[in-house]
């Protein structure tokens, strides 16, 4: 690298996702230097990039040690990396120490990290620089032409990368809601509403990236679930499936994971000639973020049953051993022929129960983050979360937009089934809904997902539940206590279950 040539941006880690941040970058006319502890990811960087621009002058330019990074960035620094969560996110910041980043330096953490792992960084390096980070979705592609982002952390620092990270963003047509998208290297997209927002404090952005991802193990299990029901209930091929999903996709149902889905049932194994899907063994993996959702549910009290049956159902596949075995043993029911004209009463009801259930998966999530965002005082602002989430990102769908407006106008809205709009949706549509899983049933296909958003609305909507009869038996065995309908609600009483007459006490 020339030393009379500094840099707006030093990048650090270049993975799949880091060098396809890096050419985001270039192509929006910043001056990236990079570094990577394995050269020949540095040098083959450079290479993409001499192919890509031509002969238009260099814009990105490889360093060979974390000395040289720093010195080759116009002060104060601003410095993005992109490697694995944990440790290297450390090892990575102590060498920048031991290089000479100064305290008003920024670093811009862009991996997958543990959102409370991001908060003690933040406090950690204080004295030594600021530890900023955002969140990314949109896998490769999305980096390399535009992903969502989730920024948190110092308000100060986002004043100084908000013109940058608003530039890589993926946009969205501000009237339709629709991505704008365009592939083309050197090209980028810099019309439109960006999907990059302020989301708050430190740690902030690692959350709704989580959640998000947690809504994403959902959608994408309620897709899944409907493929089983047409496959292995209707009898039907991947093909005729991908052409049914094109048709849904026209509609309310239009995504991202839906467009991928028809992708993938059409496309042939080169080995076997026949549906590629069919070729593929079916135990599903996950990298703990749909976990980490759960898990997060299950600590701030939210009911998050959705997400978190789509994360059982992973980890239910993975026992294809026992599954093989048990098919061999345990009976299912006997099975349903139907006629074409039934077919396709099947098949419009499987359609309303996906938009259902996948309208109570994201009411699950949004639920989650303003309970979290309640005990933890981020104050986070769901419409810009929602508008953020039309482009660039896995879960992506057309009826973000309505998220968006939900909250717009009531930003104290306090589910998202209690919107005019979604709670007519659900009015309009449920009784298909309830048929669908009535039929689901009835064939002896698991829907865990699908059911439990059911579930989930019908508990919801529920003016009494039988946490009644549960509170008094926690009462007879463990003296737990309980309130009245007819009194206050922090008075409690007591049953004395053991006494003769039984005695009820005010505690």
């Amino acid at each position: 690298m020339k030393s009379e040539t500094l840099c707006d941006i030093g990048f650090i880690g270049l993975g799949v996702m880091g060098n396809n941040l890096a050419l985001n970058l270039a192509d929006n006319g910043y001056l990236v230097a990079c570094f990577d502890l394995d050269e020949n990811k540095v040098s083959q960087l450079e290479d993409i990039d001499a192919q890509q621009r031509g002969d238009k002058p260099k814009r990105i330019f490889g360093c060979s040690s974390f000395t040289q990074l720093l010195d080759s960035l116009t002060k104060p620094n601003l410095l993005m990396i992109s490697v694995p969560a944990g440790d290297a996110v450390d090892h990575v910041c102590e060498h920048l120490i031991s290089a000479g980043i100064k305290a008003d330096d920024i670093i811009i953490d862009t991996g997958n990290s543990l959102w409370r792992d991001t908060i003690e960084r933040e406090k950690k390096y204080k004295p030594n620089f600021i530890f900023f980070s955002t969140a990314v979705s949109g896998g490769e592609v999305g980096a390399r032409f535009g992903p969502s982002l989730m920024p948190s952390g110092d308000p100060y620092a986002w004043t100084r990368v908000a013109p940058v990270l608003k530039a890589i963003s993926a946009k969205v047509d501000p009237e339709s809601g629709r991505p704008i998208e365009r592939f083309e290297p050197g090209n980028p997209v810099t019309e439109g509403d960006p999907c990059a927002a302020y989301i708050g404090a430190s740690g902030a952005g690692h959350y709704v990236k989580m959640v998000h991802n947690g809504i994403e193990y959902a959608d994408m299990q309620l897709i899944c679930e409907s493929y089983h029901i047409l496959r292995e209930g209707l009898n039907l091929t991947a093909l005729e499936i991908a052409d049914i999903f094109e048709t849904w996709h026209q509609g309310v149902l239009d995504s991202y994971l839906m467009e991928i889905s028809i992708e993938v049932l059409r496309q042939l194994d080169p080995i076997t000639g026949e549906a590629l899907v069919d070729s593929i063994l079916d135990t599903a993996g996950q990298k703990g973020t749909g976990l980490w959702t759960a898990v997060s549910a299950l600590e701030v009290g939210s009911p998050a049953q959705t997400i978190t049956q789509a994360v059982f159902a992973r980890s239910l596949s993975s026992f294809k051993q026992e599954r093989v075995a048990a098919s061999a043993v345990l009976e299912g029911p006997e099975r349903i022929e139907y006629n074409e004209h039934d077919k396709q009463q099947v098949i419009a009801e499987l359609h309303d129960a996906l938009y259902c259930s996948k309208i109570c998966a994201y009411a699950q999530g949004f639920q989650l983050m303003a309970l979290a965002s309640k005990e933890k005082g981020w104050s986070l602002d769901f419409a810009a979360i929602a508008k953020i989430w039309r482009a660039g990102c896995i879960i992506r769908a057309v009826f973000l937009q309505d998220i968006s407006r939900a909250f717009i106008e009531n930003e104290q809205l306090q589910n998202l089934l209690l919107d005019p709009f979604f709670s007519h949706q659900i009015t309009q549509f449920q009784m298909n809904w309830r048929k669908s899983i009535a039929t689901a049933t009835l064939m002896g296909i698991p829907h865990p997902a699908m059911s439990s958003a059911l579930s989930y609305y019908d508990s919801y909507r529920c003016k009494t539940l039988p946490a009644n009869l549960l509170q008094a038996q926690r009462d007879y065995f463990g003296a737990h206590t309980f309130a009245r309908v007819d009194q206050p609600a922090n008075k409690k009483y007591h049953m004395d279950w053991s006494a003769t007459p039984r005695v009820l006490k005010q505690v």
